[in-house]
């Protein structure tokens, strides 16, 4: 896919069509300039920061498939949300910020987000709290605060030429709220919000890219995959189960994928966050290592 332009707003499609651990970038120039998610392409994105340049970076959230190449722009200032910007300020709170608790585990991942990931420590120079409107000069941006994927996780919308930057609730069949401060129900309410957003060209870091029309349905059925594993779910546990055997179940991921720690912990903590869920509403209880109906 190539880079596209609406007005102001170029698309840097990502390597491997913006699949993981890549994502789609979208660059915005007013009379400052600005990267959002500086993960898509590390030749696109050099081009950018030695022709026109690059006045700051922003990221929605941060994941590591969205800063791989962040260290590009390491003389731009960089904002995000103040809830999530502490989590990129060591590695240390960033293990943290995924809830990786097992030492062993913390040093897989570790060495994972410094050779695959290029992890550096950053202070964001901007804090975003949300829901402020940015004038670039020329154009002007609307910063979405909309948790749920992460605690501060951040959409933008490009007033000028209506393009809704969507960040990772990205239309595909995979919503993730796995993470330590992670909400499926604010998942829910941010993608409702979303949906309500008068865009013209919603924009995906992931999946399809460009959405030139109104997704419509694809809302529904992106919400509907949290309905399927939340029923998928109670099924299993008709029987009691400890986490491992609901690991095993791969409600998430299907099939048994590589790298298998990484996979299995993805599996654990989302199905942890539905587990929490059922049990605050009185369907599910934990029994020592069993978790079973009421």
């Amino acid at each position: 896919m190539d880079p596209f332009e609406f007005g102001p707003v170029r698309f840097i499609p990502g390597d491997n069509r913006g699949r993981y651990p890549f994502c789609n970038s979208l660059y915005i120039e007013g009379k400052r300039h600005i990267i959002i998610d500086p993960s898509s392409s590390e030749r696109e994105l050099t081009v950018l920061r030695d022709g026109p340049g690059l006045d700051e970076v922003w990221l929605s959230h941060y994941h590591e498939d969205h800063f791989m190449f962040l260290g590009l722009f390491t003389k731009a200032p960089l904002a995000m949300s103040a809830v999530d910007a502490p989590a990129i300020e060591s590695m240390e709170n960033f293990l943290d910020y995924y809830d990786i608790t097992d030492q062993g585990d913390r040093a897989a991942w570790a060495e994972i987000m410094k050779t695959t990931f290029r992890f550096q420590p950053r202070i964001a120079d901007r804090l975003f709290k949300g829901d402020e409107v940015i004038d670039l000069g020329g154009v002007t941006v609307q910063v979405l605060l909309t948790p749920g994927h992460t605690a501060g996780h951040l959409s933008f919308f490009v007033l000028e030429p209506a393009v809704l930057f969507i960040g990772d609730y990205d239309l595909s069949p995979f919503p993730y709220y796995g993470d330590r401060d992670s909400d499926i129900d604010r998942t829910i309410e941010s993608v409702r919000r979303l949906r309500d957003i008068p865009a013209r060209v919603w924009i995906s870091p992931h999946d399809n890219g460009i959405y030139r029309e109104n997704p419509g349905n694809r809302w529904d059925q992106f919400l509907a995959v949290i309905d399927e594993r939340q029923a998928r779910l109670l099924d299993l546990l008709s029987v009691p189960r400890t986490m491992g055997d609901i690991v095993e179940a791969r409600i998430v991921y299907k099939k048994v994928r590589e790298p298998k720690l990484f996979y299995d912990f993805g599996e654990m903590c989302t199905m942890k966050k539905h587990l929490a869920r059922l049990i605050g509403g009185g369907t599910v209880i934990q029994e020592g290592e069993y978790y079973r109906l009421t």
